[in-house]
C-alpha cells in the first residue's frame, strides 16, 4: 500500500502533523515577528532606500544556490531529517542578527537563513503532499496553511509592539528562544522518523542529483502545466519583488503609519489569508486550482492597486482594507498552488520540485528589488506598485488556459532504473 493510499484512508490531520505544523509555527512565530519590519530594521541601521534595494538582491543570491540541493537532501535523506539539519543551523542565524551594528551585517545573518530555508521550505510542502491523497491535498493544504497562518496573524504585530515598547535587539532575542524550542521539537521528530518511516535514506551522491536534475529540466521543458507554473509566477515574482521589499518602508514614508500599526496591518492580512485558506483548499480540490488561481490575481491586484492610489496619509482603516483584500488573495491561491506543483511531479521528485520552482522565482526576480528602489527615488514610490498590480491582471490569462491538470505525474517521468 503506498503513502498515498494509507493518506486516503487517514484523517486529514494525524497526530504527526500536528506535532509538525506545532514546530513549523514556533519557528516561524519569530521569523514573522522579524520579517514583515526587515526593511525598517535596515534603515534603522544605517540603510538608505537604494542600499535597501540591493540587500533584497544580494540576498537572493545564496538561496539560489541552495533550494534545489536542500531539495534533493529532501528527497534522499527524507523530510523530517533535512528540516532537523536546516534548524540546528537555523539557531545560529539569530546571532549576526541580535549583534547587528551595519546593515551589511545583516546579509550574514540572511546567507546563513538560506542555508536553513533550502532545507526547511521544500520539505514542508513535501511532507505535507507525502501525506495526503490527491483528492483532498488542497484541502489538506488549506488546512495546514490556516494552522501555519498564526504566525502570520501573531507575528508581525507582536513584533511591532516589542520594539516599540523595548527594541529590534530584544524582539530578536525573544524571537531566537521561540526558534530554539521548535528545533528541539524537530530534532526529536527526526530521530523518531528514523527508526520508522524514513529508516532507510538514500545516500546523496552527484549522479543521484544528476538524475533528479535531469528528471526536473524534462518537466521544465515539456512545455506542459509545470511549465507553465514557472513562466507565470516567475513573471509575477519580478513585480512582487519590484515593490514589496519596500512594504514596510512605504507604510511608514507614505502611509504615515507606526511601527505598531505596520505591525497589525500584517496581522489583519493574516486573519483574512486564515479564515479563506480552508474553504479555498475545498473550493480547488472540487472546481479546480486554476480557478482559485486566477481570482486570487484579481483580488491582489485590486489590493496593491488600491494601496497605491490613495491620497499619502489617508486613515488608517483604508490601507487595513487593501491588506485585507491581499489577504483574501494569498489565501485563495496558497493551497491551490501547492496543491498544483505537487500533482505536476512524481512523488519522488517533490523536495526537488518546490526547491527548483523556488530557485526559478528567485533568478528571475534577483534584479527586481534594485529596479524597484531606482524607481522609488527617480519616478515615485507608487509607480513599482502599479507596475505590480498590472502584472497581477495579466497573470490570469495563462493561469486560466493553461492551469490545467491531465494524466497522472508518475507516468511522466518514468522511475530510473534500478
Amino acid at each position: 500500500m503506498t503513502t498515498e493510499m494509507i493518506a486516503k484512508k487517514a484523517p486529514l490531520l494525524t497526530p504527526l502533523l500536528l506535532l509538525f505544523m506545532l514546530a513549523m509555527i514556533l519557528a516561524n512565530l519569530g521569523g514573522n515577528m522579524y520579517g514583515p519590519l526587515e526593511a525598517l530594521y535596515l534603515k534603522d541601521l544605517g540603510a538608505s532606500i537604494g542600499q535597501i534595494g540591493l540587500f533584497y538582491t544580494l540576498s537572493q543570491i545564496i538561496p539560489l544556490l541552495l533550494q534545489i540541493l536542500g531539495g534533493w537532501v529532501s528527497d534522499s535523506l527524507g523530510r523530517l531529517r533535512a528540516i532537523a539539519i536546516g534548524s540546528v543551523m537555523g539557531v545560529f542565524v539569530y546571532l549576526p542578527l541580535i549583534l547587528a551594528t551595519r546593515w551589511e551585517w545583516v546579509l550574514v545573518a540572511s546567507a546563513m537563513g538560506a542555508v536553513t530555508r533550502s532545507l526547511v521550505g521544500p520539505s514542508f510542502d513535501a511532507f505535507i503532499a507525502d501525506h495526503s491523497a490527491p483528492e483532498n491535498r488542497a484541502r489538506l493544504f488549506g488546512i495546514t496553511q490556516t494552522l501555519f497562518g498564526v504566525v502570520a496573524v501573531v507575528g508581525p504585530p507582536l513584533g511591532g509592539y516589542l520594539v516599540d515598547a523595548w527594541d529590534f535587539k530584544r524582539m530578536l532575542m525573544v524571537a531566537a528562544v521561540l526558534y530554539i524550542l521548535a528545533t528541539i521539537i524537530r530534532v526529536g521528530m527526526a530521530r523518531e522518523a528514523s527508526k520508522g518511516a524514513e529508516s532507510n535514506p538514500a545516500k546523496l551522491s552527484f549522479s543521484g542529483l544528476k538524475t533528479n536534475l535531469g528528471a526536473m529540466i524534462g518537466l521544465i521543458l515539456a512545455g506542459g502545466l509545470f511549465t507553465w507554473i514557472m513562466i507565470t509566477d516567475g513573471v509575477r515574482d519580478i513585480f512582487f519583488n519590484m515593490s514589496f521589499s519596500f512594504m514596510s518602508v512605504y507604510m511608514q514614508d507614505i502611509a504615515s503609519l507606526s511601527i505598531s500599526q505596520i505591525g497589525m496591518m500584517s496581522g489583519i492580512f493574516g486573519v483574512a489569508m486564515m479564515v479563506v485558506m480552508i474553504p479555498a483548499g475545498w473550493m480547488a480540490d472540487k472546481v479546480g486550482e486554476r480557478v482559485n488561481i486566477a481570482i486570487s490575481f484579481l483580488f491582489i491586484a485590486t489590493a496593491i492597486g488600491m494601496i497605491a492610489v490613495v491620497p499619502p496619509a489617508s486613515p488608517a482603516w483604508v490601507y487595513a482594507l487593501g491588506w485585507v483584500i491581499a489577504g483574501i488573495g494569498v489565501g485563495l491561491a496558497t493551497p491551490a498552488y501547492q496543491s498544483l506543483i505537487s500533482k505536476a511531479v512524481p512523488q519522488r521528485l517533490r523536495g526537488v520540485a518546490f526547491g527548483l520552482f523556488s530557485t526559478s522565482l528567485g533568478l528571475v526576480s534577483l534584479p527586481a528589488p534594485m529596479i524597484g528602489g531606482w524607481l522609488w527615488e527617480n519616478v515615485n514610490p507608487q509607480f513599482p506598485f502599479m507596475l505590480t498590480a498590472f502584472a497581477s491582471l495579466l497573470s490570469i490569462i495563462p493561469v486560466w488556459f493553461k492551469f490545467k491538470v491531465s494524466g497522472d505525474a508518475e507516468d511522466l517521468v518514468p522511475a530510473p532504473a534500478e
